[in-house]
């Protein structure tokens, strides 16, 4: 992997080296924060490491994809034009996201094995830079892939995963479902929508009923064979009983056609794999309070996807920190040790989320303490290694 030339820390100016030492003697200085000629240094390091395998990663994972999937794209003759800029255009991003919190750790464990190696580490500290001090642009470098992470997710990401999904749909597998059972929802305030069966093919649904309530007593219900969804998105009964209930008496319509509105389109009945993430931050946050409010419990998926787009971007400077602390110093065995050591971290971070994930998709655990619980444990991990670092 290339490199910037080395950066000898002994040649740090003496306006530097000063504000360093005035550092060790008298704590935090708000001129630590800004950006030296050593901090610009170790930003290069760190974001040039961090691409650059990114891009290998992609690669990789992209020569992986063609070869598994290019049997279904010559099966159901799929144009190139669609494969490279309707799939592969938006897979790059949604697994270069995906995998930025262990490229991050790799990247760090990577570039600062190498510099303790060169000694660069050693002369750092006898140019008067404390370890904390080193930190800062780590954690500035942490920032910028947490940020780009963040917006990439909430929304560049889900009007990409439409594209690269709807093109599996066509052209690799089928994994949407055109009908739904059962549905019931309030879809206003005391007011619950019943349909046995719907199907999306012709946006019809079968066997339905509409209950109004004051309070908790039943004051209307409509029964109907069918209910229809036009072009113009409006909702029509077919063959119809409309009963009105005052008291003990009751009042019963019947006709072969009611023009209704209702606060819901065929869409709101079908979920399917991959739904919640072709969302953006906003509208995520929006399907999940109105299907809270239409008693639709099954949303865990949607809310783990929301909770996770804010976790996640947290775990560069947890991940950060951790390989700053494991590589900043000359072991015997040199770089391959720490990269070892820092896969294995990185794969158990990944499988402690992927296992609270499964328990708040099982309804054992919250969204929000699911996505933030490995966060919280691997925060004391990285304070731990960080402390034993520093000394």
């Amino acid at each position: 992997m290339s490199s910037v030339q080395k950066y000898n820390p002994s040649e740090t100016s003496a306006s530097e080296a000063a504000t360093s030492n005035k550092y060790r003697k008298s704590g935090f200085s708000w001129d630590d924060l800004k950006l030296k000629r050593h901090d610009r240094y170790i930003i290069t390091k760190f974001l040039g490491a961090f691409f650059l395998i990114l891009i290998l990663m992609i690669s990789v994972a992209v020569v992986f994809d063609i070869s598994e999937k290019i049997d279904d794209f010559m099966e159901h003759e799929a144009p190139l034009k669609a494969i490279v800029f309707n799939y592969y255009l938006n897979f790059i991003p949604y697994y270069a996201n995906l995998f930025s919190p262990l490229l991050t750790f790799i990247a760090v464990i990577y570039f600062t094995s190498k510099m303790a190696n060169n000694s660069e580490i050693i002369a750092t500290y006898a140019s008067g830079i404390s370890f904390y001090r080193i930190t800062i642009p780590y954690m500035f470098s942490a920032l910028v892939i947490a940020l780009m992470t963040f917006y990439l997710s909430g929304y560049v990401i889900p009007p990409a995963n439409t594209e690269r999904l709807d093109f599996q749909e066509e052209y690799v597998k089928k994994k949407r479902r055109d009908n739904v059972l059962k549905v019931q929802m309030e879809v206003n305030p005391n007011e619950i929508l019943y349909i046995d069966y719907f199907d999306k093919e012709v946006n019809r649904g079968h066997r339905v009923s509409m209950d109004v309530f004051d309070d908790k007593t039943l004051v209307s219900r409509i029964t109907a064979s069918y209910i229809l969804w036009d072009s113009c998105h409006n909702w029509h009964y077919e063959n119809y009983t409309k009963r009105d209930f005052n008291g003990l008496y009751e009042n019963i319509t019947k006709g072969d056609r009611l023009d209704t509105e209702i606060s819901v389109i065929p869409a709101d009945f079908f979920v399917y794999p991959g739904l919640q993430e072709q969302m953006t931050n906003d509208e995520l946050l929006e399907y999940i309070d109105r299907q809270k409010s239409r008693g639709i419990g099954n949303i865990q998926a949607f809310e783990l996807e929301y909770e996770r787009r804010f976790a996640f971007p947290f775990a560069a400077f947890i991940l950060t920190i951790i390989g700053l602390s494991l590589s900043s110093k000359k072991i015997k065995g040199g770089m391959g040790v720490n990269i070892v050591l820092g896969l294995f971290l990185s794969i158990l971070y990944i499988l402690f989320y992927s296992m609270s994930s499964t328990f708040t998709v099982n309804g054992a655990l919250s969204p929000r303490l699911a996505t933030w619980v490995p966060n919280i444990v691997f925060t004391f991990v990285a304070a731990f290694l960080y402390k034993r670092a520093q000394k």
